[in-house]
């Protein structure tokens, strides 16, 4: 396993890409001023900071996106084999809250809260990126 990227649930999605990137000088991975997703890094190491539309998220999680709480991020972990790891987790007592389900055609993602309801989302890649 490793961390792929702390992902943020933006509403002013176009607002917080010029800052990531114009503010602060972070690289995005391509281009996307208008979304819904984008990520970010630095000058090292493959994790960094991604961006998505929180209106997005709640289309593919229901409540969890759009809960009272308001949740505002998420840590992304990368996994070889998100079902064996989902049953492994679920040996341990966890409990899903979606998944394991493809999100796009490069990977299949799975969802679960952590005991104080911070939301992580384990991803396995079919495909990556030609720049990966």
């Amino acid at each position: 396993m490793e961390l792929a990227q702390v992902r943020l649930l933006v509403t002013d999605f176009r607002g917080c890409y010029h800052f990531y990137r114009d503010v602060l000088g972070l690289t995005p991975q391509f281009e996307a001023p208008d979304g819904p997703y984008a990520k970010f890094t630095g000058d090292g190491g493959p994790a960094g900071i991604a961006l998505q539309d929180r209106a997005q998220l709640a289309q593919i999680l229901g409540e969890l996106a759009t809960a009272p709480a308001g949740y505002r991020s998420l840590v992304v972990l990368r996994v070889d084999d998100l079902d064996a790891y989902c049953a492994r987790l679920a040996g341990r007592g966890a409990v899903l809250a979606h998944g394991p389900a493809p999100m796009t055609d490069r990977m299949r993602v799975a969802h679960l809260k952590d005991p104080e309801g911070n939301l992580v989302e384990l991803q396995e890649w079919l495909a990556l990126r030609a720049a990966d």
